[in-house]
C-alpha cells in the first residue's frame, strides 16, 4: 500500500513522483518503476537496496536477529515442529490441521521413488564427480520423465511437482553420494520419517538392517527446518528468474542448486570445516586467533558473523543445541571437532569477538555436525539443496500465483565503446 511519496530532483530543474510502499515489516520501499520514463535507471550491484519482488512467505530482520516464516519464528518451529510441517507452512502459508497433515505427509513419504529409467541416468556421470554436480543433472532431467507436471499455467501441475520435488530430491541426494562412493542405491522406505528415510538412503546397505539413531534423526530433521527458506538469497532469486521465463519447475529448481553451489553461498559450512583443518589442532588456535584479529592479515575466522545478521543469527542458538547433543550422543574422538569447540568458546567469551558481533553461526554449527554424522563435506551443499527445495518451491509458486507478473529483465549501465566505424578492408 502506498500513503507517501518520494520526490526526486533530476537535472534539468525535472522532478519525478516515486510511490513509497509499505509491507507488513521491514523497510519501506520506494517504487521506481516509473523512473525509465524520465530516462533514468538506478545503479545497485547486488542488489543491496532493491526488492526483487513482493513476498509473504520469510521475513528476515538482520539487526535484530530476528527470522520468520510466515510469521512463526525460526525458533519456535525448530523446537516445536517438524520438517514436514514447515514444508507445508510455506507451500501453503499456514500451519495444518492434524487431517490436513496426515494427508500432506503421506504423500510426501509415498512419492519418493523414482522412474527407474532415471536410475540408469546415474551412469553417464564419472563416479569421481562431485555430488552437486550430478544433482544439477539429475534434478534438471526429471522434466524429461515427468510430463504430466510441466504445464506451470495449471495450478494442478504446479501442486503436483511441488510434491514431487519435495518427495525425490532426497532420493536423488542420496543416490548421488552413493554413486560417487560406488555403493549400491538404497530404495526409499517409507515407514520411516522423512529425515530417518534420508538417513537410511545415505548410510544404509543392503547386506546389513540400518537402524536410524533419534538422536541423528532428530539433528537431521533441524538441520533441514533451519535451512527451508532465507528470504531473496541468490539461489531462491535464480529461481524466481528463472521461473519468470515461464521456465518448467524442475528445471527452476535446478538453477537454484546451481547458484548454491557456488562457494560465497552454499558451500560456507564446507569452508568452516577447511578452516579447521588449516588450524590443525588446538594448540595453534591462538595463532589464527591473533591473525583474524589483525587487519592487515587477509584470514578470516570461516562461521562467525553474518552478512544478513549483524547482531545473532537465530539459527545458530538451535544449531548450537544440537551440535552439542550429536556430539555427546557419539563421543567422536576427532581433533578438529576439538578445535571447533574450543574456537566457540573462545568466541563467546572473548571482548574482540563480542565486541564485533563475531558471534558462531548457523554454517559453523551445522558443519560440525555434518561431520559429526559422517557425512563428507562434499555432501554439505547438497543436503542444504535437500532443505532448500521447499523454500524455492514455494517462491516459485508465489510468483506464478500473482497477477502481473513479467519476465525478469534487470537493466545494465553500459561503458563499453559506441558508434565505432567497421574498418575497411
Amino acid at each position: 500500500m502506498s500513503d507517501k511519496t518520494a520526490i526526486l530532483q533530476l537535472p534539468g530543474d525535472k522532478t519525478v513522483e516515486l510511490p513509497i510502499l509499505r509491507g507488513s515489516a521491514g523497510n519501506d520501499v520506494i517504487d521506481i518503476r516509473s523512473l525509465g520514463k524520465a530516462g533514468y535507471f538506478t545503479y545497485d550491484p547486488g542488489f543491496l537496496a532493491t526488492a526483487s519482488c513482493e513476498s509473504a512467505i520469510t521475513y528476515i530482520d538482520g539487526d535484530k536477529g530476528i527470522l520468520l516464516h510466515r510469521g512463526y519464528s525460526i525458533d519456535e518451529l525448530a523446537n516445536k515442529s517438524d520438517y514436514l510441517e514447515v514444508c507445508y507452512l510455506l507451500l501453503n502459508g499456514k500451519l495444518p490441521t492434524t487431517e490436513e497433515f496426515a494427508k500432506f505427509k503421506h504423500t510426501v513419504l509415498h512419492h519418493t521413488m523414482l522412474h527407474e529409467q532415471l536410475v540408469a541416468f546415474y551412469r553417464g556421470f564419472r563416479r569421481d564427480s562431485h555430488p552437486m554436480a550430478i544433482m544439477v543433472g539429475v534434478v534438471g532431467a526429471l522434466s524429461a520423465f515427468y510430463h504430466d507436471s510441466l504445464d506451470i499455467s495449471n495450478e494442478s501441475c504446479r501442486e503436483i511437482a511441488a510434491f514431487r520435488l519435495i518427495s525425490k530430491v532426497p532420493t536423488l541426494a542420496a543416490m548421488s553420494y552413493k554413486y560417487s562412493i560406488g555403493q549400491p542405491f538404497m530404495y526409499p522406505d517409507n515407514t520411516l520419517s522423512y529425515a530417518g528415510n534420508f538417513l537410511k538412503m545415505l548410510f544404509g546397505i543392503p547386506c546389513e538392517e540400518y537402524v536410524v539413531n533419534p538422536v541423528l534423526e532428530s539433528a537431521m530433521d533441524k538441520i533441514l527446518i533451519l535451512h527451508a527458506d532465507h528470504e531473496q538469497n541468490a539461489s531462491t532469486s535464480t529461481v524466481r528468474l528463472a521461473g519468470s521465463s515461464g521456465a518448467n519447475p524442475f528445471a527452476c529448481i535446478a538453477s537454484g542448486i546451481a547458484s548454491l553451489w557456488g562457494p560465497a553461498h552454499g558451500g560456507a559450512n564446507e569452508a568452516c570445516l577447511e578452516m579447521l583443518e588449516e588450524i590443525g589442532s588446538v594448540d595453534r588456535i591462538p595463532e589464527f586467533v591473533a591473525k583474524a584479529k589483525d587487519k592487515n592479515d587477509p584470514f578470516r575466522l570461516m562461521g562467525f558473523g553474518h552478512r544478513v545478521y549483524k547482531n545473532h543469527d537465530p539459527r545458530a542458538t538451535v544449531m548450537r543445541k544440537t551440535c552439542h547433543e550429536v556430539l555427546e550422543e557419539l563421543q567422536i574422538e576427532d581433533p578438529l571437532l576439538d578445535v571447533a569447540m574450543e574456537l566457540e568458546r573462545i568466541a563467546l567469551e572473548d571482548p574482540y569477538f563480542i565486541e564485533k558481533k563475531l558471534y558462531p553461526n548457523v554454517d559453523f554449527y551445522s558443519g560440525i555436525v555434518l561431520r559429526a554424522m559422517g557425512i563428507p563435506r562434499t555432501m554439505f551443499t547438497v543436503i542444504f539443496a535437500v532443505s532448500r527445495t521447499v523454500g524455492w518451491i514455494s517462491h516459485w509458486k508465489e510468483m506464478l500465483d500473482q497477477p502481473g507478473q513479467k519476465i525478469g529483465r534487470p537493466r545494465q549501465m553500459y561503458t563499453g565503446e559506441v558508434d565505432l566505424t567497421y574498418p575497411e578492408k
